[in-house]
């Protein structure tokens, strides 16, 4: 299968037979290479599972079709490999890092990131990338011979790379100074393809959208245009808007990777080492679609995002993380043992962040219920 890459694979893909290892050295496996093993230890951890009930937008119990961060993280991998095929890059690695990206969330989405990292200010603060690399290297417990999943360097490198600033003693360890490759770089443009495709989805489907503004955006009559929307659809409301929202995604990945691929012949990047040290990342979407995408992104905001049912969403969540830190601070032989036992070596507060940055949105709200109702029982 190596061979296969070597032939297969563009100059600029990695390749698993050049990877720079993993922490802990281990056999390579005979039938498969080493980000195909990345790939399926992520998908079988625990923190990959939980993500089914952690928020995108809506939290877990406001309906069973919205999406959640399990499903956003298919969608990811999905566009991710898209992308990575198309461009003969190296798909395994680009379904690994997307499908892990997302394991450090919080429960109730950024609401509870940004609680933390108030909690944890003078302390490391906190941050999504940064915890989904702790999770993959030291807080899974799945081996005895080491902590974590002992992922290979490349697909770490792209977690911590993923939308991280790099001033941060994490980073300092995954060449810093080193683009990340380009399967990592995709990432970051599928990332946001998937998730204001389908928050504009499930905006609209929650009827927090006005159907008239969403039909003003540009990205919106582009796809509208392309899509060739006959009287029909047009009548049947789930039709027009599952074919819209198709088309978009196909639109923004066919533009990111026609741009990719003329940035990359205008810099004259011929191999993956070029593309290591170049001084301009390659990847991005052409003028008019990137001027589309920004209007989307600020109409999100405004209508969606700050919408009051999803502050009102947002206020109960911070309420409960809020609530559950100060709670584990004055008292912290209320943590699970395994975790108590840990506190002594990472500190109170990386051990509380750590707990309720794993709990999916029930387990949060349950927890805070046995915490704080004295009629529920503990």
């Amino acid at each position: 299968m190596q061979r296969q890459e070597d032939a297969l694979l563009s100059p600029l893909a990695a390749r698993s037979s050049a990877s720079r290892g993993r922490k802990f050295p281990e056999p390579s496996h005979e039938y498969r290479t080493e980000f195909q093993r990345d790939r399926e230890r992520i998908i079988h951890s625990r923190a990959f599972r939980r993500l089914e009930y952690k928020t995108q937008v809506f939290v877990n119990h406001e309906g069973d079709h919205y999406r959640t961060r399990l499903t956003h993280s298919i969608e990811v991998a999905q566009i991710a490999r898209s992308i990575a095929r198309a461009l003969r890059l190296n798909e395994d690695l680009a379904e690994s890092i997307a499908l892990a990206h997302d394991l450090g969330h919080t429960p109730f989405g950024h609401t509870g990131e940004q609680v933390l990292n108030e909690r944890m200010k003078g302390m490391g603060g906190f941050e999504h990338n940064r915890q989904s690399l702790r999770v993959i290297e030291v807080l899974e417990k799945r081996y005895s011979g080491f902590p974590g999943l002992n992922l290979t360097w490349e697909t770490r490198e792209g977690i911590i790379k993923h939308s991280t600033y790099y001033d941060h003693p994490e980073v300092s360890v995954y060449a810093p100074d080193e683009q990340p490759s380009l399967e990592a770089q995709i990432i970051d443009f599928a990332d946001e393809i998937a998730y204001n495709n389908h928050d504009l989805d499930d905006g609209i489907a929650s009827r927090i959208l006005d159907m008239d503004e969403v039909s003003s955006l540009a990205i919106w009559k582009m796809a509208c245009s392309r899509a060739g929307i006959g009287d029909e659809v047009r009548r049947d409301r789930k039709l027009m808007v599952s074919t819209v929202i198709r088309t978009m995604i196909n639109l923004l990945v066919t533009d990111f990777i026609d741009t990719l691929i003329k940035n990359v012949e205008r810099l004259s990047i011929e191999s993956y080492a070029m593309l290591r040290s170049c001084s301009e990342k390659p990847v991005g979407f052409s003028p008019e679609v990137e001027a589309a995408n920004i209007e989307l992104k600020a109409f999100l905001k405004k209508n969606l995002y700050r919408h009051y049912r999803v502050v009102r969403m947002g206020i109960k969540a911070e309420r409960v993380i809020a609530d559950l830190f100060n709670l584990y601070m004055d008292h912290p032989n209320a943590l699970p043992k395994e975790y108590y036992e840990r506190a002594e070596t990472d500190g109170i507060e990386r051990t509380i962040a750590d707990y309720i940055a794993g709990m999916t949105d029930r387990y949060a709200l349950e927890e805070h219920q046995k915490l704080t109702d004295p009629m529920i029982r503990v």
